[in-house]
């Protein structure tokens, strides 16, 4: 009956991927509800925690997209890839990397792919090789972001398990891994493909009228907006956020209220500190509050927040009633290849879309197993599978963003231009992250 329950919650997970974010979340509504009135599952607690960690986070990230401060980014972004443009295989999946470990999310990809399109295409370079691999970089930062829900997390499940594990403990570990990753991804994506001269659809698009006006003409540029000086002031407000979240977290007495108490976690700790930060852009920059739900940043990341709310309690539900029957087989499995577990991780997040749901989902299975908490954070990039199929929105609009038709999804759907850099940045990810855990957290 276990298998069966199992096979129903993967139903579920992929119809409710049929109709994507919120359509996700709802539709998981109905399979809980099945789970306990049909299959008598206890329901364990809503995920609250990381809902309220991505509502706080994004909230702040909307303010700063309102003010201008994501602009006044973007802006500082293209300058670098136009003045570098024969390194923009390179340095566009830097780009994409930096604007998610800065805020938490891999949306904001939306905003700078065309330029990185543009930027190659004008410079004679085949768009997929930096497009494709800057879509799974913005999502290898999410693993290395010190206010990502997936970090938080986990920080917050295993600091009672690991003496003196800090945020930083953690990024020491996913930052390098995920950063070779990426790096050893972009070195591939500099020679695949045919050049765009040997491309049989380019050239097949240059024979189009329509397509070639389109490729010739259209410049995705930010360069000559001019943005008011508040739009720095945000992004420096902001910058000011992370600095102070990471110092907090390195520093415990500085969430200790009186002496002998337990320090306040740092899911707490981020929550305040996203709305407050949030609160201070608002009041300098003189931001219009009616224009923060309106953002490209604010309608993701609450989408985002309603998916995890129904995957991840229904989800939660099955593993913990399911467990203590599979617990004895699954642990020695585990045991004689730990590896297995990031594999079950991938495939997991392959279903839902998430890495935080998956890491809310899995963490406490991995937990419960016994394995080392040096592995568990080592293997955090393993909870990036979706680039698997390409029903992701950052890579749906990748292969809308090039007009060049070289970023697509293959005949056979899985020979997609991001199969192969997702599968070289992630076990890069989490084999260099081990060797480092090994060190860090022992």
């Amino acid at each position: 009956m276990l298998y069966i329950q199992f096979f129903f919650l993967l139903l579920i997970l992929y119809v409710g991927s049929r109709y994507g974010g919120v359509g996700l979340g709802v539709v998981s509504g109905i399979g809980l509800c099945i789970q306990v009135f049909i299959f008598k599952m206890p329901p364990t607690s809503p995920p609250i925690t990381v809902m309220l960690i991505i509502i706080a986070v994004v909230t702040c990230a909307a303010i700063l997209e309102a003010a201008g401060g994501l602009k006044y980014m973007l802006q500082i972004a293209e300058r670098l890839l136009r003045s570098k443009p024969k390194m923009v295989t390179i340095l566009g999946p830097l780009v994409t990397y930096t604007m998610t470990f800065m805020l938490g999310t891999g949306h904001a990809v939306y905003t700078i792919m065309p330029i990185i399109g543009d930027v190659a295409l004008k410079n004679g370079i085949r768009p997929e090789r930096p497009m494709a691999s800057a879509s799974v970089a913005s999502q290898m930062g999410i693993t290395a972001s010190p206010i990502s829900a997936a970090v938080v997390y986990y920080l917050s499940q295993m600091t009672d398990l690991v003496p003196n594990l800090t945020l930083l403990s953690i990024l020491m570990v996913t930052v390098p891994g995920t950063l070779a990753g990426v790096l050893l991804m972009s070195l591939y994506s500099m020679r695949r493909g045919v050049d765009l001269e040997k491309d049989p659809e380019y050239q097949r698009r240059l024979q189009d009228p329509l397509w070639k006006k389109r490729i010739e003409e259209t410049t995705a540029t930010t360069l000559g907006e001019t943005l008011p000086t508040s739009a720095r002031t945000a992004v420096l407000i902001f910058l000011l956020a992370l600095a102070s979240i990471v110092v907090v977290a390195m520093v415990p007495e500085l969430r200790t209220l009186n002496v002998g108490d337990k320090p306040i976690g740092m899911a707490v700790i981020i929550q305040m500190m996203m709305l407050a930060f949030g609160g201070l852009i608002l009041i300098v920059t003189k931001t219009k509050a009616s224009l923060i739900p309106e953002g490209v940043v604010f309608k993701s990341g609450m989408v985002a927040a309603i998916a995890i709310f129904g995957i991840a309690w229904m989800s939660d539900t099955y593993f913990k009633f399911a467990l203590p029957s599979f617990q004895g087989g699954i642990t020695e499995i585990v045991t004689n290849h730990p590896w297995t577990f990031a594999f079950a991780m991938f495939i997991v997040s392959v279903v839902v879309n998430s890495q935080a749901a998956t890491c809310r989902m899995m963490l406490p299975v991995g937990l419960s197993l016994g394995l080392p908490p040096a592995l568990l954070i080592a293997i955090m990039p393993s909870s990036y599978g979706y680039f698997f199929i390409p029903n992701y929105p950052s890579d749906i609009a990748t292969v809308n963003f090039d007009s060049s038709g070289t970023t697509k999804i293959g005949k056979w759907y899985f020979n997609h231009s991001f199969m192969v850099p997702g599968l070289i940045a992630v076990p890069t990810a989490c084999i260099v992250g081990y060797l480092i855990a090994m060190v860090v957290i022992g």
